[in-house]
């Protein structure tokens, strides 16, 4: 009997591929195993894509609210000045009444232009009220009476001055509305 090295048994007892038995049932777990990773994997790209574009939305929406909030950030403040400006407007109304020659009015009248125009150089303007339409968005109604020369649902006077903030209300006109002829 002739003696085979080990490393030749060794070769010998592995079966090779042409002789490994090979099953349909061994394939289709191969396949399923494949498909299943292959549905995890187009799974978790497409998570991947929503989480990227939720978080570009979020960088964007981020970026609007912050130039909002800096293009609005003295609406408070102009708020409380509105309040200021009438007075003054009232003030200038009593100071009228001694004459529109007086020292007292027209200094009052400067320091009223000056402080108008410096509004609407930063975005404040005035909302025109007296003879329009009157508009829900824009005045506020706090009365109606009759007139026959202001068309019914026209602004027959303003009692307090409206003002706009670049784009946006800042406060409502408050206004009378003419409900038509007394006639009718």
């Amino acid at each position: 009997m002739k003696k085979i090295p080990v490393s030749e048994q060794n070769e010998r007892m592995k079966p090779s591929a042409s002789s490994a038995p090979s099953t349909v049932t061994d394939q289709i777990d191969t396949d399923d195993a494949m498909s299943g990773l292959q549905a995890d994997l187009d799974r978790f790209r497409d998570l991947a894509l929503r989480s990227q574009a939720d978080f570009e939305n979020y960088k964007k929406r981020c970026q609007r609210e912050k130039e909002e909030a800096v293009k609005y950030a003295n609406t408070s403040l102009l708020e409380r000045l509105v309040t200021i400006i009438d007075n003054f407007e009232l003030g200038l109304s009593a100071a009228k009444g001694e004459g529109e020659n007086s020292a007292i009015y027209s200094g009052m009248s400067m320091v009223l232009k000056q402080l108008n125009d410096f509004l609407a150089d930063n975005g404040l303007q005035p909302v025109e009220a007296e003879g329009q339409p009157f508009d829900p968005k824009l005045h506020e109604a706090i009365g109606h009476e009759p007139s026959d020369t202001i068309p019914e649902n026209h602004v027959i006077r303003q009692t307090r001055r409206g003002y706009r903030f670049k784009d946006r209300l800042l406060r409502p006109s408050s206004v009378v509305v003419s409900k038509g002829s007394a006639a009718a």
